[in-house]
């Protein structure tokens, strides 16, 4: 309940890039109670976006995102136990200068939040979280590193976070850095010298299911707006467009990538979001790894599935799932038209036993059901390029 002295609507937080947005005329919303780009309507929009990213290149502003640091204390090992306690890969296995998708789970085996952990050092990582979730996410990890020998650090406000995305993304960074982007891998990440400034962190990692990089700089205004435009130039031979979260959101659900508060969320555990093979049963011990192995041997009573409307109609978030006769059989947690494969798609939560490959569902759109039939997931994923022999 609010009370008399509680503001209807606080102030939405702003990126450092939130005037550069608006200097070319985005379309602005709130998200996460942060004030952000949905699509630029001046380049195209969000169709145009997206294909730039899928064809070309694209760049988001993506500083909403929370980073958390954390790092050795008295000893050495004490970052990485808590790391290990707090999330369910196993981020032991990780090589300096990797990265591995991962989730903080509640002990009944749900998501606190789905991250991605970077080893930084020996006893050094870094977790970025997702905006919405950003201060539950690092009270969580604050409460339970207490028995641990290491450093929490929130450096969320520290950076300006810039995702270059798409097959050409490559080409353009290459043109700002002194770092050799080639030889890094899917999911490493190295650090440089971008635009002049020394030790950018420079991760081969995304949100859109294609090649591309994320780079974190200092998070001022004047410097964030300078890489923008330095990017945004290197780009210009290859189509280059700003690109917004509308775009990001098709890009992601093409490649069936979970956004929390949809696929995944405190009501979700890890086997029904498909998400199991991130989850590392043998690991001694994590918060919900007990819940999680009961829940397996229990077996799950929801699948998330892909669906393709074969009749008119668009299945969107929060649309109900039922059979021919109405019964209601689940519901759709991500839905829109795909501007890559020009159809409509979406991902839904059904019983397992009619998650098989070209069963129908129908989707109640606007009070009528419309036809759809589950097909394999990711609906897009990139053709990867073949690896050049050695002479």
């Amino acid at each position: 309940m609010e009370s008399a002295t509680t503001p209807i609507a606080s102030e939405l937080r702003k990126t450092a890039l939130n005037a550069v947005h608006r200097r070319l005329g985005a379309k602005m919303v709130n998200f996460g109670g942060w004030d952000m780009p949905m699509e630029y309507p001046a380049t195209g929009g969000l169709v145009a976006e997206h294909k730039a990213v899928r064809n070309g290149v694209g760049v988001f502003d993506v500083s909403h995102m929370g980073d958390i640091r954390v790092h050795s204390g008295r000893a050495i090992g004490g970052a990485l136990a808590a790391v290990q306690h707090l999330s369910m890969n196993d981020a032991s296995k990780l090589a300096i200068g990797q990265a591995h998708y991962s989730a903080m789970l509640y002990p009944n085996g749900t998501f606190v939040d789905d991250v991605v952990v970077h080893r930084l050092g020996e006893d050094d990582f870094l977790l970025v979280i997702n905006a919405g979730t950003r201060e539950k996410d690092i009270n969580w990890v604050r409460e339970n590193t207490r028995g641990f020998d290491c450093v929490v650090e929130e450096l969320s406000d520290a950076y300006t976070q810039l995702a270059i995305q798409g097959p050409r993304a490559v080409d353009v960074l290459q043109k700002l850095t002194d770092a050799d982007l080639a030889p890094i891998k899917n999911y490493w990440f190295t650090q440089g010298t971008v635009c002049g400034l020394p030790n950018v962190l420079i991760a081969r990692t995304g949100y859109t299911g294609e090649d591309g990089f994320e780079i974190y700089v200092p998070s001022d205004a004047a410097t964030s707006a300078m890489v923008w435009n330095a990017v945004m130039d290197a780009g210009r031979e290859f189509g280059i467009l700003p690109c917004g979260l509308g775009a990001r959101n098709t890009l992601r659900l093409e490649a069936k990538m979970a956004l929390y508060g949809h696929e995944i969320s405190e009501a979700i555990n890890v086997w029904e979001a498909g998400l199991g093979r991130y989850a590392k049963i043998d690991k001694p011990e994590f918060i919900g790894r007990e819940a999680l192995l009961a829940a397996k041997g229990a077996g799950v009573t929801r699948a998330l599935v892909g669906l393709e409307m074969i009749e008119r109609g668009i299945g969107r978030d929060g649309h109900g799932c039922c059979s021919e006769n109405g019964t209601a059989v689940g519901v759709i947690t991500s839905g829109s038209p795909s501007p890559t494969l020009g159809k409509n798609i979406a991902l839904a939560y059904v019983p397992p036993a009619l998650s098989a490959v070209g069963t129908t569902i129908f989707v109640e759109v606007r009070g009528q059901r419309v036809k759809a039939q589950v097909v394999p997931t990711p609906f897009y994923k990139r053709v990867r390029k073949a690896a050049v022999p050695a002479a």
